[in-house]
C-alpha cells in the first residue's frame, strides 16, 4: 500500500503498569523506520499520560502534543499546564519529563529521534507489547513475541531482563538464567532490580543468578 489511514480511536491500547497509562503504538504498529512516534492517554483522570523518564540513555529530542483532553507536565520538578493544543518541546534528553492527565480520556500524541542519526526502534516497544500477554498468564505468545523482536534487539540488556522474566514465569529455567545472567553482565544495574523482581523468583536461588547477582548487586 502506498499510504494507509487510521483514528487515533482505532489504535490498540496497551496498559502500562497500574497508573492508568495507555500506550497506543503508531510506529510498530505501521512499521515506521524514520522517527519514534506513538500515542498515550490515560483511562482516568488524575492518571499517568507520560511515565517519569529522560532521553539520555537514548539522546532523543520529543515532541508531546496534546491533542484532547486536558494534562499536566512535569519537567524537572516544574508543574506546565497542557490543554488541548499545546506543544510541549524537549530538545534537552536530560530533562526529567512525566505527565499527569486533568481530564479523563487525555490523549497526547509523542514524536522523537537522536539528531544526526538514523532512527533505531527502541527495545521497550516489545516488551511494553508482551507485558499484558504475561499477565494474563499467557507465557509462551509474550515469549515468541519477544522471539520475534530478537534479531533487532536481542543484544540489549533491558531485552534480555525482561525476555528473562518472562520465560521464569514461563517455566523456561535455563533460557530465563541464561538471558537474565547476560543482561546484568551487560547492565550490572539489572542485578538490583532482579534482587526483588517477583517474575524471576523462580529462578533466584539458582547459583549462578545468586552469584552473579551477589558481585553486580551491591
Amino acid at each position: 500500500m502506498s499510504y494507509e489511514v487510521t483514528r487515533l480511536d482505532d489504535l490498540d491500547r496497551i496498559p502500562v503498569g497500574e497508573t492508568g497509562l495507555e500506550w497506543r503504538p503508531i510506529r510498530r504498529r505501521f512499521g515506521l523506520r524514520a522517527f519514534g512516534m506513538n500515542a498515550y492517554s490515560s483511562s482516568r483522570a488524575g492518571g499517568e499520560i507520560v511515565e517519569e523518564h529522560t532521553e539520555e540513555q537514548l539522546g532523543h529530542e520529543e515532541v508531546y502534543v496534546v491533542v484532547r483532553g486536558h494534562a499536566t507536565f512535569h519537567l524537572d520538578g516544574d508543574d506546565v499546564d497542557a490543554p488541548a493544543g499545546t506543544l510541549v518541546v524537549l530538545r534537552d534528553p536530560s530533562v526529567k519529563r512525566q505527565a499527569t492527565a486533568v481530564d479523563a480520556d487525555t490523549l497526547v500524541l509523542a514524536v522523537g529521534g537522536k539528531p544526526g542519526e538514523a532512527f533505531t526502534p527502541s527495545a521497550w516497544e516489545s516488551y511494553f507489547s508482551a507485558a499484558p500477554l504475561a499477565k494474563e498468564g499467557r507465557y509462551e505468545e509474550a515469549i515468541q513475541l519477544m522471539e520475534t523482536d530478537a534479531e533487532q534487539h536481542g543484544e540489549k540488556p533491558a531485552f534480555l531482563y525482561n525476555l528473562a522474566c518472562f520465560e521464569a514465569l514461563g517455566g523456561r529455567h535455563e533460557e530465563a538464567v541464561a538471558h537474565l545472567l547476560q543482561a546484568v553482565e551487560a547492565a550490572p544495574r539489572f542485578a538490583k532490580w532482579a534482587k526483588t523482581d517477583s517474575d524471576l523468583e523462580s529462578v533466584r536461588d539458582d547459583p549462578r543468578v545468586a552469584d552473579a547477582l551477589d558481585k553486580h548487586g551491591s
